[in-house]
């Protein structure tokens, strides 16, 4: 099924509901190690810094090790897609909300992918504080 144009906020879901903090599954890549072959990824929201697996890295065509930055990763993101990814991560971030979305990556020497972003803020003291989550390649679905 391929999205209508711009691309719909495909999916949010509740972190917390009537007061208590629903477990984050398998996002939580601290007790799952290894379990998440896609692109595991977290932001921290203070510093507004990047910490990506390998395979994160190789989506994006960055190189592996390298500090990935959110001012030169953005650019990637189609326009539509980014526009709505920045939308449904403010949404998640305010409202300590999941989220699931489909977005067109255009990254430097990669072909034209769609990437799956499932993520979910970690929240302490009532405050998103980072955002987990994985990039999964889903370009076969588009096609």
């Amino acid at each position: 099924m391929l999205p209508t144009e711009p691309l719909q906020l495909h999916h949010s879901w509740p972190i917390v509901e009537r007061g208590v903090r629903l477990s984050h599954g398998v996002l939580d890549v601290g007790y799952h190690p290894g379990l998440l072959d896609d692109g595991p990824f977290c932001c921290d929201l203070a510093a507004n810094t990047l910490a990506w697996s390998d395979s994160t890295f190789a989506l994006f065509g960055l190189p592996t090790g390298s500090t990935p930055v959110r001012d030169v990763v953005l650019p990637m993101y189609r326009p539509d897609s980014r526009s709505a990814l920045e939308r449904l991560r403010a949404h998640a971030i305010r409202h300590r909300r999941g989220f699931t979305i489909d977005t067109e990556v255009d990254a430097p020497g990669q072909p034209l992918r769609w990437i799956r972003i499932v993520a979910v803020p970690e929240v302490e003291r009532g405050r998103a504080v980072r955002l987990r989550g994985v990039h999964q390649d889903v370009t076969h679905e588009y096609r």
